[in-house]
């Protein structure tokens, strides 16, 4: 494991499954105002692209029609009032993280998740500590697919983006990524959708689940 010195890990649909909590949050705000749920797979292939990709999917509203505002409000609350309800590390992730401490091997989150949502839920699966440093939505000015968060990630651990990797399931991980000179992998096993073509994205390999991690490296 001695190909890369940093490990940065997207945090939702990458390093955490937080689809079931952010699936709730919506049919709540779907109940509350007297229409069906979602199916949670609907939801979950959405789940990466935040509270204007989830409402566009609820509601069919983006970010310009006068109700999103309020009902973005109401989701959000929701949301962080149920951070760690049920989200919890994928399946296998685990392992990685404890093999990358055991090495020595360092890693952090570079997530488009504000910072109020983020540090809670970290520090609520007990990560917040463990990892080297976590760059949130509004950690930067800009955010992915910019390739500002990654350096800075970069800055805080002070590493240089060809050493290390970056993992997302989303194309703008992997553009930011590459943007800024890392190298990249895809996270299949993530919220892909149906219309997603990771096969498309330029990554330097993908990875079906979060212990093919270890033998890629």
């Amino acid at each position: 494991m001695s190909r890369f010195d940093v490990v940065f890990f997207d945090l939702d649909g990458t390093l955490v499954d937080t689809a079931p909590d952010l699936a709730y949050a919506l049919n709540q705000v779907l109940q509350q105002e007297g229409r069906a749920p979602l199916p949670y797979e609907a939801i979950r292939a959405v789940a990466s692209h935040g509270s204007p990709g989830l409402l566009s999917l609820a509601f069919g509203i983006t970010t310009d029609n006068p109700e999103f505002a309020s009902l973005q409000q109401r989701f959000v609350q929701l949301y962080q009032d149920n951070l760690t309800r049920e989200s919890n590390l994928f399946e296998g992730m685990q392992t990685v993280i404890d093999k990358l401490d055991d090495m020595g091997k360092k890693w952090g989150v570079i997530t488009n998740k504000p910072a109020f949502l983020t540090e809670p839920l970290m520090a609520g699966l007990n990560l917040q500590q463990r990892a080297a440093c976590i760059v949130s939505g509004d950690t930067t000015a800009q955010s992915k697919p910019h390739p500002a968060p990654m350096l800075h990630a970069c800055k805080l651990v002070n590493i240089e983006p060809t050493d290390c990797v970056y993992i997302g399931d989303a194309e703008r991980d992997i553009i930011a990524g590459r943007n800024a000179d890392m190298h990249t992998l895809v996270a299949r096993y993530g919220y892909l959708g149906d219309d997603d073509r990771p096969e498309n994205w330029q990554a330097d390999g993908m990875i079906n689940h979060p212990e093919e991690l270890l033998q890629w490296l």
